[in-house]
């Protein structure tokens, strides 16, 4: 196995349908690939617009099974090109069960393992707990050919809980598509610090565990398709972090990105040796970690 890791995310607008979404991936993916990347993380629900500014029933025919067209056309390219993809998808489960998955495809296809988002947030213009039924798998890594994947999804890398309890498990890169953006009315300074603070969140994760993290988020504007407010404009600005925060690449605002690095494979080991938390974490003391608030 390589000294290091080859690793792109692919920035890019999802505002068609999914066949031009998809379209637009494969042929990102290819350059990707064509450039030595390894492993290959998509934005959160890349296939569709944002379907969750509105509360709509039709909107669940949006919905496919596992596997599915998504698995099928990515699965296929991942076999090609002898690359791992980590993918997005909107789940039909069963009738009346809805999830926001992710799926690690193999380099020979196959559907590696599955991760079902557990934070589902309800915000204006976020309305997912009207589509997503919370996940059931817990925070487990997949198992893949180039590394143990810690995925989670969006509203889950708020969470320094999601981060450790994968960091745990063995996860060896934590990876987090996303689908975050502006209201357009908030002045700049509101978008300045809604920015900061999601980079910032992310960038501990990986300092806190000593682990390379991976986030990959959409761009461009949204509208609302109610036409109640100006839209969700999604601010990009994907990157690739090392295991103490550092950033190795990172997306502007606005442009369609491929954006690789390098990710050294003995890096969280050396870092843990020096910064070591998961030595000196205090298990016999968090028990209150498990309730909703200590009164």
């Amino acid at each position: 196995m390589a000294d290091s890791l080859s690793v792109a995310v692919i920035q890019q607008a999802c505002h068609g349908n999914w066949q031009e979404n998809t379209e637009a991936a494969c042929r990102n993916i290819r350059y990707a690939a064509k450039q030595g990347a390894e492993l290959i993380l998509l934005p959160e629900l890349h296939g569709l617009p944002y379907f969750c500014q509105v509360e709509s029933t039709a909107n669940f025919d949006l919905a496919e099974p596992i596997p599915g067209k998504t698995t099928e056309k990515l699965g296929a390219l991942a076999k090609e090109l002898n690359i791992v993809i980590v993918a997005s998808i909107f789940e039909h489960r069963a009738p009346g069960l809805y999830h926001n998955t992710s799926v690690a495809l193999e380099n020979d296809g196959s559907i590696a393992g599955i991760y079902r988002k557990m934070h589902i947030p309800d915000d204006p213009g976020f309305y997912e707990k009207f589509y997503f039924t919370p996940g059931d798998l817990g925070f487990h890594p997949i198992t893949t050919s180039v590394a143990k994947l810690g995925v989670l999804i969006c509203w889950d890398q708020w969470f320094p809980e999601a981060a450790r309890l994968m960091a745990l498990a063995g996860a060896e890169i934590l990876l987090y598509p996303t689908a975050i953006g502006w209201d357009p009315r908030d002045d700049d300074g509101e978008k300045r610090r809604q920015l900061d603070a999601w980079q910032l969140s992310q960038r501990a994760h990986a300092a806190a565990n000593g682990l390379p993290v991976m986030s990959c988020n959409r761009i461009q504007l949204e509208p609302d398709p109610s036409h109640q407010t100006p839209g969700i404009h999604f601010w990009g600005n994907s990157f690739i972090a090392g295991p103490q925060g550092e950033l190795l690449a990172q997306a502007n605002s606005d442009q369609e990105t491929v954006l690789m690095a390098q990710i050294p494979r003995h890096r969280s080991e050396e870092v843990r040796r020096i910064w070591p938390f998961l030595r000196d974490r205090r298990i016999d003391a968090y028990q209150g970690l498990t309730r909703r608030y200590l009164d």
